[in-house]
Order: structure tokens, then sequence, then C-alpha cells
């Protein structure tokens, strides 16, 4: 099996309506357009489950929490309509946690690059370890965070935003991360952030079911247009990962 037919996504709920999402992939938890198409249409499903009160989302392992797009599937992409579909995944993905229900609490254990770095922005909650350093590589591989960019905008900043942006091979620090409140808080240890995930989800399970998705609706007010927005995003993304400079920029860093 290759790289680009790896990957899982799995979810249980416990007793009291915790819902916990994981999705994994071998190298690095990084993101083939299978795995996002599980992941868009788990967190949708699980969403609209009557049982389930919160969501957490993480990722499997304890180093990386996501490694962005799949390399080895970007590489692949010969034609604008199939560059779309893929850049779409990362539509999909944020969209559906954008107007799942439930409250989603996410989970970041270790590095996050590009679109790791939009799943995180795209929770409702983020915790994280001091591990979790954050970058948005896409320039140097001769892209841009087109599609994620809204949601890392939205939570970050616009100054934030585009310094990770323009400075694509730089590494910020999971500190740095918290002062620009994509992590609500850092821990020493995994076992110090499940921690307080527990006791947080605990809370929220606990309350109005109905007062949170109507708390969740007045967070992401203004992203209505976001379907269409991230969609035609992609499409940028799709045409520069055509070009002969971005399959050159790819293929050296599968070689480092």
């Amino acid at each position: 099996m290759n790289a680009v037919e790896q990957g899982t996504v799995e979810f249980t709920i416990n007793e009291k309506g915790i819902a916990t999402i994981t999705f994994f992939h071998p190298l690095s938890n990084s993101l083939p357009g299978k795995v996002l198409n599980q992941l868009a249409n788990t967190i949708t499903d699980v969403g609209n489950k009557n049982e389930v009160k919160v969501i957490i989302l993480k990722s499997a392992g304890d180093r990386a929490f996501c490694a962005g797009a799949s390399f080895d599937e970007l590489i692949s992409i010969n034609d604008l309509e199939t560059g779309k579909v893929f850049f779409s995944g990362f539509a999909n993905v944020i969209n559906a946690a954008r107007k799942c229900p439930k409250l989603i609490i996410g989970r970041v254990q270790g590095k996050a690059v590009g679109g790791g770095v939009g799943m995180a922005s795209a929770v409702d909650f983020c915790y994280a370890t001091k591990f979790a350093s954050v970058k948005l590589s896409e320039l140097a591989v001769g892209i841009g965070p087109f599609v994620v960019g809204p949601a890392v905008e939205r939570k970050v900043g616009t100054s934030a935003m585009s310094m990770m942006a323009i400075n694509a091979t730089e590494w910020y620090s999971a500190e740095w991360a918290k002062e620009k409140s994509l992590y609500a808080e850092i821990f020493d240890s995994v076992e110090e952030m499940d921690e307080a995930i527990e006791k947080l989800a605990n809370q929220l399970a606990g309350s109005n079911p109905e007062a949170m998705s109507m708390l969740k609706k007045v967070f992401w007010e203004g992203t209505e247009n976001w379907d269409q927005l991230l969609l035609e995003r992609a499409a940028m993304s799709g045409q520069l990962v055509l070009s002969d400079f971005t399959k050159n920029a790819i293929n050296s860093f599968k070689k480092k």
C-alpha cells in the first residue's frame, strides 16, 4: 500500500456523550485526500449524532500533530481538476468543523504544519503541549496557505498569519502560538494536556446542548461565505501545484 492509500480516521463516543475523533497517517500524520475526505465526513456525521455533546479532535501518536498535505499526492497531481479536488479536501474539513453543531476541542501534541495549522485553527478551543510549534510552509513549496488562510487569520489575526505565510521555513513556538490565541493553553506534557482536556470535555458534556450550539453559531458569524470562498482558494492552489516550480520544490523537500 502506497502512502496515498494509507491513513485512518476513527471515532469513539463515551457514556457522557464525549466523542473523540482520531486521524492517523504513518508519515507524521500527513493528510492525503483519502484521510481528508474521511475526516470531513466523520466530523459531520459525529456532530449530527444526538448522543454527542462535545467532540475532541486529535491525531494518533506522541510526536507530530499533523504534517499537512501529503507530498506523495501533491507530486502526482497533473491536471487542474485533480488539484482542485485535493485541496478541496482541506476546505471540506475546515467547513465541516465550522458547521458542526457541537463544540470541538483540539488536542495538539506536537508540531503542526500547513493544513495542520488550519485544523488547529478550525476547532473551537485548542490545547497543546510545549512541543507544538507551527509552520505555514506552503510558500516554500511554491503554493501558499490559501485554503487554510481564512481559518488561521480568523484565529490569530492578519499580522500573525502573514508572518507565518511569508517566512514559510520558520517554526513558530507553541508559546508564540498561545500568545496569538491559536492555543488556549500549553502544557509541559501530553499527560497534563489530556487531564485538562478531560476536565473541559466533562464540563461541556454537562452543559446545555442548545446553548452550546447557539454559542458556536455566534462564534462563527461572518463565515457564511466560506463554502464558496474555500473552494475558490482550492482552485488557486490546484493551479499552482501544476507548475514546474512547485513540482521541483516539492521534490527537493521530499529528498531532505
